[in-house]
């Protein structure tokens, strides 16, 4: 784990085992070990953070879930649902050493054309980009934080 850096996320403590010669993770939302790299590192950290410091519910998260996007599939790295699972917020994690640039917004927002959600989330663990999206005006607006659970869901 001192391979990985130290991220701008609240600590947490990650359950992994060895396999095959490779470091796994326990992903709590997914319920199964998973590969441990660089962006599932940030990934994994996230949805500590999203649960345990701003109240997301684990069964309202769906991790890599798949969306149609112009006839090929995609994957987003993190979905958060509301309690009558309609999305409510996309979540595109980067490894540390990805910068959160044009690219990546236009990649969250290439898939929020599908599932129209007011919040996107990119992070790359070190740098945080919390975007609102007002559909009516036709712009996104950068947030200060995430919003926890309660005002994600009182919005």
């Amino acid at each position: 784990m001192e391979a990985y850096p130290h991220l701008h996320l609240p600590p947490c403590r990650l359950t992994t085992r060895q396999n095959e010669g490779r470091t796994d993770v326990f992903d709590i939302v997914r319920r199964r070990y998973v590969a441990l790299t660089p962006e599932e590192w940030v990934r994994q950290h996230v949805v500590h953070a999203l649960h345990h410091h701003q109240g997301y519910p684990i069964e309202l998260m769906q991790v890599e879930g798949t969306i149609a996007l112009g006839g090929l599939t995609k994957r987003c790295d993190i979905v958060v649902y509301n309690s009558q699972m309609q999305p409510l917020m996309i979540v595109e994690c980067k490894k540390a050493d990805v910068s959160i640039g044009q690219r990546v917004v236009d990649q969250i927002c290439r898939y929020n054309q599908v599932l129209r959600v007011p919040y996107l989330f990119v992070t790359n663990g070190l740098d945080h980009l919390v975007l609102h999206a007002d559909f009516e005006q036709q712009r996104l607006v950068q947030l200060v934080a995430l919003p926890t659970w309660q005002q994600l869901t009182q919005l």
